[in-house]
């Protein structure tokens, strides 16, 4: 304690030392970022993997419904004829497994 009773600041930096090394990047956060891929149409899609929701979706491979709280993916044209935000809009919930097998069936819905 200083002289008048107050605690002295603390002058020193509170970041990171020098000497200590980076912090690890974490690939479960990437898993909330989009990214492009194509889609069954052969068309550009902005895809995000959710890790769960409080609803219930109808998956578009299979007609199934995805459970709330299952990780899913969540696709979007990127080049959807009413604009971007019809694109978002337009959005549609897959079973992660049905986004995978894309290519090899179409979408039931």
């Amino acid at each position: 304690m200083g002289e008048n009773g107050a605690v002295p600041s603390s002058r020193r930096s509170r970041r990171r030392p020098y000497s200590a090394g980076h912090v690890p990047l974490d690939p479960d956060r990437l898993r909330g970022m989009t990214r492009s891929e194509g889609g069954p149409d052969g068309g550009s899609y902005s895809v995000r993997q959710v890790r769960g929701s409080d609803k219930s979706y109808r998956c578009p491979g299979c007609d199934q419904l995805i459970a709330p709280g299952t990780a899913h993916v969540v696709a979007w044209r990127n080049d959807h004829l009413l604009g971007a935000q019809a694109g978002i809009e337009d959005r549609r919930h897959w079973h992660t497994s049905c986004w995978r097998a894309r290519g090899r069936r179409r979408p039931t819905r």
